[in-house]
């Protein structure tokens, strides 16, 4: 009996007892649905996640800080160095103080071997931005860097000219600054304030080149390295000559294409020259843990459900056997191998573990892309880009493989006992 005849007979002989193959068939629809539709949550807030890295931060690109020593309690208290100034707006860890980096620091950073470039961050407080006389909208904003992408609305972004004074607004500030729609407010010219130390108010005009969808992170709005060294000057007029020219943390650049061994290197020699380093891919990561560990647990349940119907499957499978005995002794007895009986039986087993894997892969897909697409004009309205379920091929066929390797092992025990009954014996049962 050939590959082929061995196929068509097996599926022939899975719809003899039609009833019994059609419930095995649900019991495997079911945990076959429910892990499409969990690995389908993991791979949409995945694919959401890894988006949005690129309008956090950039590849190739991490924040070093230099943390303030930590002295334990028995030491006592520690002496003050009137060379380590304390930065207390700068971010470090949480729950950590950071010391404020000078140039020096941006120096020595910058001799790390693998360190291609370093910047330093500033931080910027405007008090409103303004179009015309319309109203003064509060403002929070972070400095573009290079290799960041944004989710663009409207607009075509940040230029290549190094002294342009640009801005990108979210798209919350469009109707409240009086902008007829996104589109409308590309190219205008707004005014950026911000005070100096002094209280004295100063105004900046700035392009608007673009309207960016909300983030991860919520609605921000970034400037362009030209204004925002524009708005530090201005912000800055007034402060002592000790508090110019020191920076809560710096930007270092290095290769985009560095394997994770070698980031973990640049970090290990940052840590030893005293400096801490943190890519975007380690701020985030964590909800990316979270999630998978969470998509875990309920692919875990319906694992369960499959292996319930490993169990149906060998039921079948025995009851089939049980029912054919004198077909199987006729087999045998015109000469076909117990190897061929095995592989028929089996072959049986991975068709009804293939039909009620595919009926449930199916049908899950469906269902979920139904279900995101609801959320995704209601609920989930505001979070741009989310496909809260989203379903990759490798992903849909390692469930159909999981569910027919579970089908497989499960007709061992019956098939084996096929291949091994006697023909003589076989004929004689009644």
């Amino acid at each position: 009996m050939r590959a082929a005849d061995i196929l068509g007979t097996a599926v022939g002989n899975a719809f003899r007892s039609r009833l019994r193959t059609v419930l095995t068939v649900i019991a495997i629809f079911i945990g076959a649905f429910t892990l499409t539709i969990t690995n389908g949550l993991g791979t949409g807030i995945n694919n959401y996640i890894d988006s949005q890295l690129g309008s956090i931060g950039a590849p190739g690109v991490m924040t070093v800080t230099k943390p303030t020593e930590v002295v334990e309690a028995a030491t006592g208290p520690a002496e003050y160095d009137p060379d380590a100034a304390s930065e207390l707006d700068a971010q470090g860890p949480p729950g950590s103080t950071v010391q404020a980096l000078t140039g020096a620091d941006v120096s020595a950073v910058g001799d790390v071997d693998g360190v291609t470039s370093v910047d330093p961050i500033v931080a910027v407080s405007p008090d409103y931005v303004q179009w015309g006389a319309g109203d003064r909208l509060v403002l929070a904003v972070s400095e573009f860097a290079s290799g960041t992408s944004i989710d663009l609305a409207a607009g075509v972004g940040f230029g290549a000219a190094a002294d342009r004074l640009e801005i990108v607004l979210p798209t919350t500030y469009v109707e409240p600054l009086g902008f007829a729609s996104d589109e409308a407010a590309v190219g205008e010219t707004v005014a950026v304030a911000v005070t100096d130390a002094t209280g004295g108010q100063h105004t900046v005009d700035a392009v608007v080149v673009g309207i960016q969808e909300p983030s991860l992170l919520g609605a921000s709005t970034s400037i362009s390295p030209a204004l925002t060294t524009a708005l530090y000057d201005l912000q800055s007029t007034g402060l002592p000559a000790t508090a110019v020219g020191q920076y809560g943390s710096l930007s270092v650049h290095f290769d985009p294409a560095s394997t994770d061994a070698e980031v973990q290197a640049l970090t290990s020699e940052l840590a030893a020259a005293g400096y801490t380093g943190t890519t975007v891919a380690d701020q985030i990561g964590v909800f990316q843990t979270i999630v998978d560990g969470i998509i875990l647990v309920l692919n875990a349940f319906a694992v369960i459900a499959l292996l319930a119907a490993g169990f149906g499957i060998i039921n079948t499978l025995l009851m089939s056997v049980q029912e054919r005995t004198r077909e199987i002794g006729l087999m045998k007895a015109m000469g076909m191998s117990g190897g061929r009986i095995f592989a028929l039986f089996s072959t049986e087993a991975v068709f009804i573990g293939f039909l009620g894997s595919a009926l449930g892969a199916v049908v899950g897909i469906v269902t979920g892309l139904g279900i995101s697409s609801v959320l995704s004009n209601g609920l989930l309205a505001d979070l741009a880009g989310l496909q809260i379920l989203a379903f990759d091929p490798v992903s849909v066929g390692g469930v159909l493989l999981l569910v027919m390797g579970i089908a497989l092992v499960a007709a061992v025990l019956p098939a084996s006992r096929a291949a091994r009954q006697s023909p003589i014996e076989s004929l004689r049962y009644e």
